[in-house]
């Protein structure tokens, strides 16, 4: 009987440790500083809890993962409140987490104000960048005066300008009546619009070759300027171009084919006569005297 006591009592104190060393739930550190980590483990054969079911007021869960060589769940818990933190486990069960707050020492601490903005000196490539952006804007400002000041020179070169007319206003002249002579105008029946381009092509060179501003002249207003000027043979010419003119334009008149081309040939020889009598007189060359007769 005593031999069956000792065997007992040697088999309780081998099965002792072995139970207290397979502790279902362990907390690795049950005193933190604020902000600091501590780590729960929980044995996956136990099923007094689960990892969903951890909880408490003002825990935070920073991650959990499984420990599969121990056979247990990890979780790695922080707190940001300072004080006494209750870690349920379960429905019954709980662990306590001390959460300390970080002490300042105001006494030995030296205060001081907020530190001024420091100037950081500019890099060699910061004043680069706005130099190289001078030049680039005072280049370009450069282009665009030098384009607006020499626009006729840069039209020319690109070929943007329409070529200057060196034309005579007498040539410009027979030059738009022999083009209105090639469009057959009256012979297309459009004998209004032949009289008033033919008046037109007049009308122009006399303001281009004299200082009346004959295109914003009516009929009468222009044959009297030429009266006061003594034009007699110009105006007898001009008053005939006039009247057929007007008797198209306004009585729809409709003139016989040859006084079609008696109006062309009289405008023809309106502008060569006229020319005749207004054209610039050839300047003189330097150190020549000019024969007055």
């Amino acid at each position: 009987m005593r031999h069956q006591h000792i065997i007992l009592l040697a088999m309780w104190l081998l099965w002792l440790p072995a139970v207290h060393g397979q502790s279902w739930v362990r907390l690795e550190a049950d005193t933190i500083p604020i902000g600091d980590q501590t780590t729960l483990s929980i044995s996956l054969d136990s099923m007094a809890t689960k990892g969903s079911q951890i909880g408490g007021t003002g825990i935070v869960t920073v991650d959990q993962r499984i420990d599969t060589a121990n056979h247990m769940l990890v979780t790695t818990l922080t707190c940001f409140e300072p004080g006494e933190h209750w870690i349920k486990l379960g429905d019954d069960d709980s662990l306590t987490l001390m959460v300390t707050d970080v002490e300042v020492d105001t006494a030995s601490a030296e205060i001081r104000d907020i530190a001024p903005i420091e100037k950081v000196p500019y890099t060699f490539w910061e004043i680069f960048r706005w130099v190289l952006l001078a030049l680039i804007v005072g280049a370009v400002a450069f282009a665009i005066w030098w384009v607006l000041t020499h626009r006729q020179k840069v039209e020319s070169v690109f070929g943007l300008s329409e070529p200057v007319d060196t034309r005579t206003p007498q040539e410009r002249a027979l030059d738009d009546l022999e083009a209105l002579r090639r469009k057959q105008l009256w012979q297309s029946g459009k004998a209004k619009e032949y009289h008033t381009e033919l008046t037109d092509v007049v009308r122009r060179f006399i303001e281009e070759s004299t200082d009346m501003r004959a295109t914003d002249m009516t009929s009468d207003e222009t044959l009297g300027e030429f009266g006061e000027r003594r034009w007699d043979a110009e105006r007898v010419m001009l008053q005939s171009i006039f009247t057929t003119a007007d008797l198209v334009k306004f009585a729809k008149s409709e003139p016989l084919p040859n006084e079609h081309d008696r109006s062309m040939s009289l405008a023809t020889e309106f502008v060569t006569t006229l020319w005749e009598r207004v054209k610039p007189t050839p300047e003189a060359p330097k150190g020549e005297e000019v024969d007055n007769g």
